[in-house]
């Protein structure tokens, strides 16, 4: 961000804000009833932009064979029990005993490294004399947990708990049977989901750092832990990244060389790191302004063995913006554990054995009679379970249809069996990089924001941008206007967001599409009329060239993609622009 010495840093979110009210990029959800924190709408260009960044994302993940599938944002409870959301998904809240706000106990204490318990958020409070941010009072209640998932039912009876997903991840883990027959049963494969994730924040007061409806994208690769080395490592393992271990300071270092030195457990992490570093530059992160700070053990989430957050220094200090983690076996494992399903993988090998099992096996003779049409699919259920859940009960439980169902001994049995097999079967472990779109959205504003002596502009890459060009007439002419106009419908049907602006001068035409980051604008002009060619201003130079109007819509789209200028038409003398009105 460059600023003049008369503009104060510390207020660039209130500017952000403002500029984006105006110009249709964001807003707080909710105004004409006072709003509701943690929840905020996208306007127009907030809309082109934020779908500019996702298709991005979603061309480097596909460009790594991954694919993408869309799951329910409503999920069973026992989804979350299973992968232990219900238990760890929690921070710890306590309240102003004298003005009655909430608050999230570790935003109001430095626990500098020290665990984020009841007893030493108690013990912070006292010693630092922490004051309500809202009335100044000291007395607080006791730390408590308060679990972030927004409950719901499901059914008009109301008579099943469901909870809006915190993540998009478990859905694709709900998937691994179906993916893993897809990618044709062999590892490693990936998965993607770009969605909405909710998360009811005890105090969410960072605008669009943190909200209480959320934009995710989020990455599973599905791989077999046997397998150490990952196969495209040599082509990364010279990127520099900005690394800060837990054991010491902020270093920059090449992935090969952290690998080797075990700062970063394995090549494979190491790959999704550097691809998320290649994805935040690309979309207009700082380079200079990000790094990768690694979990402390006593901070990573129940599900990681080893966790890196890609942070973004803003006004605000620095701020996580994505994560890539080794998951481990842990998922999978829990749903098999909660589901009785087998997500496991089969290795294969050229060597046979036999091998020995306990299998459950339905009474299907018996069923029939008793269950009828139901007969044949709660066979299928009951032969899912575990020898260990049925092995000398009286009865046993299932899940069939919504409904529970106890069904007797008679019906089922464990046997012994033997097979030959060629291979083994383990359960993949998963390595996740996970991005929260809107904090990615609000740093790329914040780190394109540039201003000097009042003017703005927002150095947004061209890809990103949320009008790609902007299309003028030079002046009050039915020709021009009309000429113009033919040009604005060419480029959007080349699929190139343009904008049509006829207003003002020139050159606070020009103001206001810097403003909102758009990389090029198109003038036609008296000469257009002549010859057919059009001046093509960009933005970050204010250069000028004459292109001509055939093929206008690939020559921009050639900019868009890395072209320069100079090399598609005749400069322009410069002149001096100058803004004669405030825009208001």
């Amino acid at each position: 961000m460059v600023v003049t010495k008369e503009s104060d840093s510390g207020d660039i979110t209130e500017k952000l804000l403002s500029m984006s009210k105006r110009r249709g990029f964001y807003w707080p959800s909710f105004e004409i009833y006072g709003g509701i924190a943690g929840f905020y709408d996208y306007g127009p260009l907030g809309m082109l932009m934020r779908n500019s960044i996702t298709e991005t994302w979603r061309r480097i993940y596909r460009s790594e064979d991954f694919y993408e599938i869309d799951t329910p944002t409503v999920n069973p409870e026992s989804v979350f029990r299973s992968s232990g959301h219900l238990e760890f998904f929690t921070d710890y809240m306590v309240d102003c005993n004298s003005c009655h706000e909430s608050f999230r106990a570790d935003h109001l204490v430095d626990l500098a490294g020290a665990p984020s318990t009841p007893e030493t958020l108690s013990k912070k409070l006292s010693e630092e004399k922490t004051r309500c941010p809202r009335c100044g009072s000291r007395n607080f209640s006791a730390p408590r947990p308060f679990n972030l998932m927004f409950q719901t039912q499901i059914g008009p009876a109301g008579n099943k708990t469901g909870y809006l997903r915190p993540e998009t991840a478990q859905g694709i883990f709900m998937n691994f049977q179906q993916m893993n027959r897809f990618f044709r049963e062999k590892l490693p494969f990936g998965v993607i989901q770009t969605g909405r994730g909710y998360r009811n924040e005890i105090s969410p007061r960072q605008g669009l750092l943190r909200l209480r409806e959320l934009n995710m994208l989020e990455a599973e690769l599905f791989i077999d832990p046997s397998e150490k080395q990952w196969k495209d490592f040599v082509k990364i393992r010279d990127v520099k990244l900005n690394l800060l271990p837990r054991s010491g300071k902020q270093t920059t270092i090449s992935a090969g060389e952290a690998v080797r030195g075990g700062i970063i457990g394995s090549e494979v992490l190491a790959y999704f790191m550097c691809l998320t570093h290649r994805f935040m530059v690309s979309v207009g992160l700082d380079p200079s302004r990000s790094r990768f700070r690694q979990h402390a053990k006593d901070e990573m989430a129940h599900y990681s063995t080893e966790t890196w957050d890609f942070e973004a220094e803003l006004s605000s200090g620095w701020t996580e913006v994505a994560g890539v983690a080794y998951r481990g076996s842990y998922d999978l494992s829990a749903h098999i554990k909660g589901s009785s399903a087998d997500l496991t993988f089969f290795r294969k090998s050229g060597t046979e054995r036999v091998e020995r099992k306990a299998i459950v096996r339905a009474n299907r003779p018996k069923l029939g009679p008793v269950y009828k049409e139901k007969a044949k699919e709660m066979a299928l259920l009951i032969e899912q379970l575990s020898p260990e859940d049925v092995r000398g009960k009286k009865s046993i439980r299932i899940q069939f249809n919504g409904n529970r169902i106890d069904v007797a001994a008679e019906f089922f049995s464990v046997v012994e069996t033997e097979e030959k097999v060629r291979g083994e079967k383990f359960v993949p472990h998963v390595v996740e990089p996970s991005m929260g779109l809107d904090r990615i959205f609000f740093t790329v504003l914040e780190h394109s924001f540039s201003e000097s002596d009042g003017y703005v502009v927002l150095k947004l890459p061209p890809g990103i941008a949320p009008i790609k060009a902007g299309v003028f007439p030079l002046l009050d002419d039915s020709r021009m206007a009309g000429a113009a106009m033919a040009i604005h419908d060419e480029l959007l049907v080349g699929g190139i967001e343009p904008y049509y602006d006829e207003s003002g001068s020139i050159g606070r035409r020009y103001a206001r599409m810097d403003e909102v980051g758009t990389p090029y604008c198109i003038t036609v002009d008296d000469v257009t009329l002549k010859d057919g060619t059009v001046t093509v201003r960009e933005r970050d130079s204010r250069k000028q060239v004459r292109i001509g109007r055939k093929d206008l819509a690939g020559s921009i789209g050639r900019l868009l993609s890395g072209g320069r200028l100079e090399d598609f038409g005749s400069p322009v003398e410069q002149k001096e622009e100058s803004v004669d009105e405030k825009e208001g």
